[in-house]
């Protein structure tokens, strides 16, 4: 790994495009416990060069310590075993226009509730228009809340260099950062500053770059506290959709249960809301698998036939494990489908007795969102 940072040190002080040129460390395997959705995002730091994993080792053992539910999401893959979610958006060599230029299309297919950004290295490195580096780094937040405009993003000052110039560049780099966050804070964004720099020194770097494993877990640290100052970012501890908790499913708009009608077993009878009594028909277990287990009928919450369109039926079928009948239980309290990325939907915002469930586009309404007791 030391020649591989050295090597990678060397590309980007010619000014090469790393990214083109080093293969990823894996693709994401879409490792989950079915928490809050959390993107850890940018460059070699993120993925952890020099110690695999780098700072989201410590973070998630904090997570875990601390009884927070959260599935680290991203399309790269890397770190040890103990690490007990590998997914990640780090991609070593890259700067803030390369992350740009990708991000749309990462946000909409992990759909995270939460963004971890730690960018900039790079461009100081390659010294790539350094002058200008804030201003790509304003853009590339607009893109992040336009795309995803209820995820919390947590900016960071990136981590110190030991090259005496480049650690200049960094301060000053780091300076604007402060007025970036704030206007848009200002415009309505929930965009929060980390002060990641101050956290390090030169003595955390093993190769005048990459975080020592100590330095990593000082990066955790700073993470960890940050996520737990805003409500919401990494949903309560404790939180009830942790594997293997069995539950009623509650209606925010119509009070009623996620219901199983005449306590049937049969495959293919779609779910409906009905008054909550407590019977094992309104019993669900959400399993490490992330399906939703039926305890009245030992069936699966399922979408049927596959369907990935808004108005495919929600119904009971034989547990495979299938991707539609994998389920992410959010922090806002919808509950969407792995395959489909669509909401668990009470139809047309139906609050009676006998509506039935549908998967719709998810649109944040009373109808999409459950409670789970």
């Amino acid at each position: 790994m030391r020649t591989r940072a050295r090597w990678l040190t060397l590309v980007a002080a010619l000014g090469l495009g790393a990214a083109a040129v080093l293969a990823p460390a894996g693709t994401a395997s879409a490792e989950s416990n079915g928490g809050v959705r959390v993107m850890p995002l940018g460059d070699s730091i993120t993925e952890g060069t020099q110690i695999p994993g780098g700072y989201r080792i410590g973070l998630w053992q904090r997570l875990v310590n601390g009884r927070y539910t959260v599935d680290f999401v991203g399309s790269q893959f890397n770190g040890p075993t103990s690490l007990g979610d590998r997914d990640h958006q780090g991609h070593p060599g890259w700067r803030i226009d390369q992350i740009d230029a990708n991000i749309v299309g990462w946000l909409n297919t992990q759909r995270p509730k939460t963004v971890l950004l730690h960018i900039g290295t790079n461009d100081i490195l390659q010294n790539y228009n350094v002058s200008t580096a804030p201003n790509r780094l304003s853009s590339l937040i607009d893109r992040i809340t336009t795309t995803a405009p209820d995820a919390e993003v947590f900016v960071a000052q990136i981590i110190t260099l030991t090259n005496t110039n480049q650690a200049a560049a960094v301060r000053t780099f780091n300076a604007a950062i402060p007025g970036i966050v704030q206007s848009k804070v200002n415009a309505g964004k929930r965009v929060h500053l980390v002060n990641m720099h101050s956290a390090l020194t030169t003595a955390d770097l093993i190769d005048g770059i990459h975080p020592t494993a100590a330095g990593y877990d000082k990066m955790a640290a700073v993470w960890y506290s940050a996520l737990q100052s805003v409500p919401g970012s990494i949903g309560t501890p404790g939180n009830p959709g942790t594997p293997g908790q069995t539950t009623t499913i509650v209606g925010v708009g119509s009070g009623r249960c996620v219901d199983v009608p005449g306590f049937s077993t049969t495959n293919g009878t779609q779910l409906q809301l009905w008054d909550c009594h407590g019977g094992t028909n309104q019993q669900w277990t959400y399993t490490s698998g992330r399906t939703l287990s039926g305890q009245g009928s030992n069936k699966c919450l399922d979408a049927e036939g596959y369907g990935t369109s808004p108005g495919t039926r929600v119904q009971i079928y034989d547990c495979h494990g299938g991707s539609n009948q994998q389920w992410q239980l959010n922090a806002d309290g919808t509950i969407t489908g792995v395959q489909s990325g669509l909401c668990l939907d009470a139809n047309a915002a139906g609050t009676a007795n006998g509506t039935r469930l549908v998967l719709w586009s998810c649109n944040g309404q009373a109808n999409q969102r459950w409670n789970r007791q």
